[in-house]
């Protein structure tokens, strides 16, 4: 006798943005961790020109540290989580750390940036909307996937 279990809209709130954050990450990060030029020539990353030397060389750290590790944990992630499986959440919980983590170090470098020499950005507004939300995202997974733990596992903080 199987059983169906039924998902409500905190676990699809996760999985569908999830998957869309992996398709893009897949896309605008692990493409230009192949080269970075690569990654400006479709128009997913900042030219040097733009943002400077440095500038660029962070932005490149930052595609190939998502290719090597954040892209695979936020895959097996939600692979796992959409199976049900203990290892899914805490893969998935690894990954939303990571989302919240990224943007915020991002806005700084933003923030801190704005006076450099050769630092021409001429919008930061598209990187504050798209960060804020996915680290609101970020924020709000990271509890929901603790507050799924706690459901199926009981007392996940060790404090009961």
């Amino acid at each position: 006798m199987t059983t169906k279990r039924k998902h409500g809209l905190a676990f699809w709130a996760l999985q569908g943005p999830g998957w869309l954050l992996l398709i893009y990450l897949i896309y605008a990060q692990g493409i230009s961790a192949f080269g970075y030029e690569l990654g400006v020539a479709m128009g997913t990353q900042e030219p040097a020109e733009v943002i400077t030397e440095v500038g660029a060389a962070f932005w490149y750290g930052f595609a190939l540290g998502d290719l090597l590790m954040y892209i695979p944990i936020l895959c097996v992630g939600l692979i796992g989580h959409l199976r049900g499986k203990h290892w899914g959440r805490i893969a998935l919980a690894a990954a939303i750390g990571i989302t919240v983590y990224w943007p915020v170090v991002s806005l700084a470098a933003l923030v801190d940036a704005r006076d450099a020499a050769g630092w021409k950005v001429s919008s930061e507004m598209p990187y504050w909307v798209v960060c804020l939300l996915i680290a609101s995202w970020g924020l709000w997974g990271l509890w929901s996937v603790m507050r799924e733990s706690q459901q199926m596992h009981g007392d996940v903080w060790g404090v009961n």
